[in-house]
């Protein structure tokens, strides 16, 4: 979630986007890119740039000016330092595309000429907005060693050799720090506006997992509801199937558990296809409360309506107190291991039993012998104890399940309570 590669792609700048620079629309937005790779200047581009040219050139005409006031320059030298201050006052345009390149230039060039003194003024502080400070730190750095020999060379006739050297330095650390301010104000930037889509994406995410989480939790809750009555639909219609000469009344007893089961099941699957189709409704806000500890006694009389031999062992004195998630996954629980048993070993004797008080939690246990006889195939998906261990894990507990001691089978799991 954190991965850059990820992030989605950021919304259009807003119209103004010709006030920010182009290094700022390029990282926000991939689309002011041009063919060459670099970005498209905006009109803030055109005016800095157009500003920096006239700066370069009014320090140029000033210090092409004072070149005849200087007593050890010559007139040819005198020329030459006007047409490299010509060319540093042109190379100015190239700022953008060669930052480094230019101020490492216009190191010597500045050194030679007068004139290119403007020009090295505006590389510099280029330099320090659009490359780190290490870059910047040598190119100053070379820079100011240089300039006690160029003043001792070529004093200047206003100012002595000392205020000289301190103006000089003074302006470089002003130039370095006012880039250097301008780099991190644009930095800063550009991190609050990665941070605001890093946050839309992350926010994207939760929603999404928990939309997932709602479906989980909806198949959930659909398998655990309809696995109970389709089990009984079909066990009492292979009962049918396997036994045509079964006396009248119990023909009739399983032809209305069949009636029943199917009402039920397309009660639940109404219920749950509106939940499916409701916005942000989950499983709790059906129309038909969710089953507590307390249903558990029904759930035991309608197995045993239906032919199951079912023994319950609850030890909890009030069914009321247990909180209502820890008694809805106790329910589940019991419910998925008559499901298995009734499938698996029909006919034998089922044991549930529930115990515990609050604080050390609460245990259910659902036990079978292995089957009197040979058990028909019945289909099945095979992911209930998955799901049961999946919600028991969610409420805190921990659930187990596996071949008992007699050879039948056994889930057991401990719920926290307290």
């Amino acid at each position: 979630m954190s991965d850059t590669g990820h992030l989605p792609k950021p919304p259009p700048l807003p119209g103004r986007r010709w006030f920010l620079p182009s290094a700022i629309t390029a990282e926000l937005d991939p689309d002011s890119v041009g063919r060459t790779g670099r970005p498209k200047r905006t009109a803030r581009d055109w005016i800095v740039d157009f500003t920096c040219f006239l700066v370069a050139v009014a320090v140029g005409l000033l210090g092409a000016d004072a070149l005849p006031k200087e007593p050890n320059t010559p007139y040819p030298l005198e020329v030459v330092d006007q047409w490299l201050g010509a060319l540093a006052c042109a190379a100015v345009w190239l700022r953008r595309r060669w930052p480094l390149g230019l101020a490492v230039a216009m190191v010597p060039v500045s050194f030679l000429s007068n004139t290119a003194g403007g020009a090295g003024v505006v590389a510099l502080f280029t330099l320090a907005v659009h490359r780190p400070f290490k870059y910047v730190a040598w190119t100053s750095g070379v820079s100011l060693a240089a300039t006690p020999l160029f003043y001792w060379l070529r004093p200047d006739s206003d100012l002595p050799y000392v205020l000289s050297l301190a103006f000089a330095g003074l302006l470089t650390g002003a130039l370095v720090g006012w880039g250097m301010f301008v780099r991190s104000k644009r930095q800063l930037m550009l991190s609050l506006r990665d941070r605001a889509r890093r946050a839309e994406t992350e926010s994207a995410l939760r929603a999404e997992q928990a939309q997932r989480l709602a479906r989980e939790a909806i198949a959930r809750e659909m398998h655990d509801v309809l696995a109970h009555r389709l089990t009984l639909l079909s066990v009492h219609a292979g009962a049918l199937e396997f036994r045509p000469d079964a006396p009248q009344a119990e023909v009739a007893r399983a032809a209305g558990v069949i009636r029943e089961s199917a009402h039920e099941a397309l009660q639940d699957l109404r219920e749950i296809i509106g939940v499916l189709r409701a916005s942000g409704d989950g499983p709790e806000e059906t129309g038909r409360p969710q089953p507590t500890l307390g249903a558990l006694e029904g759930l035991v009389s309608e197995s045993r309506e239906a032919g199951m031999k079912v023994t319950l062992d609850n030890r909890v004195t009030d069914a009321g107190t247990v909180p209502a998630s820890v008694g809805r996954t106790a329910y589940r629980i019991a419910q998925e291991g008559l499901t298995n048993a009734r499938k698996h070993a029909p006919g034998s004797e089922v044991t549930v039993t529930v115990a515990g008080v609050p604080g050390d939690g609460l245990t259910i246990s659902v036990r079978n012998p292995p089957p009197p006889g040979d058990v028909p195939h019945v289909p099945g998906s095979g992911q209930g104890l998955i799901g049961l261990t999946e919600r028991t894990t969610l409420a805190g507990g921990h659930f187990e399940h596996g071949p008992g001691e007699d050879g039948g089978f056994q889930v057991s799991a401990w719920l926290p309570w307290g």
